[in-house]
């Protein structure tokens, strides 16, 4: 077999080029061992936690990168809520 090369250009895609190869190897390595008439059924009870952790792994970093890069531009001054307010509330009668 040719070996290949991949570039990641961020963490969150060498993390997932790295976990998916070794995914690769593990699924590979369950099909070459498993018994006659039972390949499919170990190679998928691999493959499916496995493919969840991997989407798990790939939601935290991506939404770590994230939330480091939204505190590197600075936090806004007041939060948002979700009715639409800013930060400060004015009570009825009142002038702040």
């Amino acid at each position: 077999m040719n070996p290949r090369t991949f570039r990641a250009e961020t963490p969150l895609q060498a993390l997932l080029v790295e976990q998916a190869l070794l995914l690769a190897q593990q699924l590979e390595q369950t099909a070459d061992t498993a018994p006659d008439g039972q390949v499919l059924s170990r190679v998928e009870a691999l493959a499916v936690p496995a493919a969840r952790e991997l989407a798990r792994r790939a939601v935290e970093a991506a939404l770590q990168a994230q939330a480091e890069a939204a505190e590197k531009k600075g936090r806004r001054a007041a939060p948002v809520h979700a009715d639409g307010a800013c930060g400060t509330r004015v009570t009825p009668g009142g002038t702040s």
